[in-house]
């Protein structure tokens, strides 16, 4: 693999893992912990099988036709991409409000300012990245220094808090309880809505496609699952060893309790870190892939898609400081983002064995079946969970 592959395929598994890690993703993994235990190892294993198959079937499929996903769902069916890009946009949009928060949350754990300076600050910071001349690679060398910070600083209140990993191990495999909303969260969060498609747009954007580059693509798909999974097992360990010493989380900032009662205020201090990291570089991928899925529109929104982009966080930003997080929208969206996964997979699978779009290429049958499994199963959870969900939240 040449070096300027190297870094670009890397680049696109960072931005896609660090997309998928944010707030959200640090708060779910830790309330799932504590209520599920060493359990939740069955499920993180179950959502990383998923993970694996719903993405490699999709950047195998972009990168052998050189298309985005809302190209190739119009080339499926006219006017089903434009379906696909609303979804993904109003998904990235209303996430990315939370992802300001987050940022907002860890400046003011880390600085003592307030979170909606904080949050200001942040997205002046992550616009900035898109006003330099190689915007692409700033994202890229961005989204793997933060990620590297993450993980790391993770594994240092994982090893404090002394987490029965024997146990951990065992009950991955053979779980006290399996819970459903759980892995459909947990896929939704990390390869649901635009998250999927972070990394797949940038191959796109870097020239890395056709038949030749598939092994590599492939490699890439697999290594940003790996990045995600590995800081949410990180992430798992960490609190089940505080929960296990029979400690009791804050509800009102479940993945913060965590770090402060493992590690103290160094820990907490850790945890503004670690929250600022995943959530800015999360703004970041939610709006370069957002915007991924309107510039080909037309030739104006193309040309001038990184202004887009700018706008978008600029919007996000002002939503948050002057409204605040709108928890209901957020939650709504959230479930919903979850049904985008069968609708875009099952989109893929067609256009798999469609000539018009992947010309003489043969989609592996194995992968098609499993992503047909995939597409199945996620639509009959998803569904299952909005119908049990949605009508609690109005009660």
């Amino acid at each position: 693999m040449k070096n300027t592959n190297r870094s670009i395929l890397l680049g696109a598994a960072f931005l896609m893992a660090t997309s998928a890690i944010g707030p959200g993703f640090l708060t779910q993994t830790t309330v799932f912990t504590e209520s599920l235990l060493a359990s939740f190892g069955f499920v993180i294993l179950i959502s990383i099988l998923i993970d694996i198959g719903a993405q490699t079937n999709i950047w195998r499929i972009i990168a052998v036709s050189g298309k985005r996903a809302q190209d190739i769902a119009n080339d499926v069916l006219p006017g089903l991409g434009y379906f696909l890009a609303l979804l993904v946009v109003m998904g990235g949009l209303a996430f990315n409000i939370g992802n300001i928060g987050g940022a907002g949350l860890g400046t003011n754990v880390l600085f003592g300012i307030s979170p909606r300076t904080g949050a200001l600050l942040s997205g002046v910071l992550a616009i900035g990245i898109f006003t330099v001349k190689e915007a692409g690679k700033a994202m890229d060398r961005f989204a793997q220094i933060l990620g590297f910070v993450m993980i790391g600083l993770t594994v240092y209140v994982m090893i404090v808090s002394q987490p029965p990993v024997g146990e951990a191990v065992a009950k991955t495999f053979v779980p006290d309880t399996i819970d459903i909303f759980a892995i459909v969260t947990l896929v939704g969060g990390t390869v649901g809505g635009y998250i999927t498609f972070a990394g797949g747009h940038r191959l796109i954007d870097a020239g890395l496609t056709g038949k030749a580059a598939l092994p590599e693509v492939t490699r890439s798909s697999i290594y940003a699952i790996g990045i995600a999974s590995l800081m949410r097992i990180i992430l798992f360990l960490a609190v089940l060893g505080v929960v296990s010493q029979g400690l009791t989380l804050d509800p009102s900032n479940p993945p913060a309790s965590v770090f402060q009662l493992a590690a103290g205020n160094i820990g907490y201090k850790i945890f503004g870190v670690v929250m600022w990291a995943a959530a800015v570089t999360s703004v970041v991928g939610a709006a370069y892939t957002s915007v991924s899925f309107i510039r080909t529109f037309s030739p104006a929104l193309d040309k001038y898609h990184r202004l887009l982009t700018i706008s978008f966080i600029i919007i996000s930003t002002i939503v948050f400081a002057t409204i605040g997080q709108p928890v209901l929208i957020l939650v709504l969206v959230g479930s919903l983002n979850g049904l985008i996964l069968p609708i875009a997979l099952g989109v893929m699978l067609v256009a798999a064995h469609k000539a018009k779009i992947v010309g003489d290429y043969k989609h592996p049958l194995w992968m098609t079946i499993v992503g047909v499994i995939i597409v199945i199963a996620m639509a009959w959870m998803g569904i299952y969970t909005l119908s049990n969900g949605i009508p609690q939240l109005f009660q």
